[in-house]
């Protein structure tokens, strides 16, 4: 079984945490907290660690950091993944190197399972079984989303409240893991998040009233394409291909299918804006 993320300094580390959905203002209260506290960011978002994921990224650029430490922006390659395991360690040393400048660390972003990772660790469940989960995609191929539900219904109840039924990944994980280890994953989880805290945190949830969240997304869309978010995609196409992993996030997702099928700018716009209010749906759950 693949191992929690280390355990981390312990609740005698304060660390600040700023989370929400997406395009909320997040990082630009990160900053001025920052500068009103003294501190230092840490990133929690799985795009912006990589280079050249910049403006579908949402990246602060260094007049908006204006002086103010971000790490774990441009860590990696988009070719050296990084999973929510080794986030965890980086940001441990992140946050250790923080504190021991005597600097407040300011933990912000929206990628729910590494933030977990970080402040939790992670539920001890096996690796991916290649050929269970092909199967079990077949199942969920011929029988459909609403039978693969209800059979995680009936075996795995806490992990089918929270996992929406046409979220064929999640569902199918799910399956997978109670196949493996004949428990559910959904126990496994709630059991874990009532263990001790890898760090004494203070976290803050940041949110907008619907009308206003989906404007501030049509807006902030509209401005990334207009920035060049196109060119950046197909600067990224060129130089790796279509089967980049990073490529299939939100917003990039959308931008590959325009390049490669000649989907409308207009169309592709609405699409992403509506992929990203699904997203922040699913970082508040």
């Amino acid at each position: 079984m693949p191992q929690d993320a280390a355990p981390g300094p312990g609740p005698g580390q304060d660390i600040l945490v700023l989370a929400g959905p997406t395009a909320v203002g997040k990082t630009a209260r990160a900053i001025a907290l920052a500068r009103q506290l003294g501190g230092e960011l840490i990133g929690v978002d799985s795009v912006q660690v990589y280079r050249g994921f910049d403006i579908g990224a949402s990246k602060p650029t260094a007049a908006e950091l204006g002086g103010v430490v971000h790490h774990l922006i441009d860590v990696r390659e988009p070719t050296e993944l990084l999973d929510a395991a080794g986030f965890a360690a980086l940001a441990d040393a992140a946050i250790a190197a923080v504190a021991g400048r005597g600097k407040l660390p300011i933990v912000v972003g929206g990628t729910g399972l590494w933030l977990r990772a970080l402040l939790r660790g992670l539920v001890n469940v096996p690796p991916v079984d290649q050929a269970l989960r092909a199967r079990l995609e077949a199942q969920w191929d011929a029988a459909g989303s609403g039978s693969m539900h209800a059979r995680l219904q009936a075996v795995d109840p806490l992990s089918a409240a929270r996992i929406h039924p046409n979220d064929k990944l999640r569902v199918v994980r799910a399956l997978e893991v109670y196949e493996q280890t004949g428990q559910p994953l959904g126990a496994a989880r709630h059991e874990h998040a009532l263990g001790q805290p890898r760090y004494r945190s203070l976290i803050y949830v940041l949110d907008l009233p619907p009308p206003e969240h989906r404007q501030r997304v049509i807006e902030r869309v509209r401005a990334m394409l207009e920035a060049g978010f196109e060119r950046e995609v197909a600067g990224l196409l060129q130089r790796y291909g279509p089967e980049l992993r990073p490529l299939g996030s939100v917003g990039y997702k959308q931008l590959v299918e325009r390049l490669r099928s000649g989907v409308s700018l207009v169309e592709t716009e609405t699409a992403i804006v509506r992929a990203t209010l699904i997203y922040a749906r699913r970082q508040r759950t």
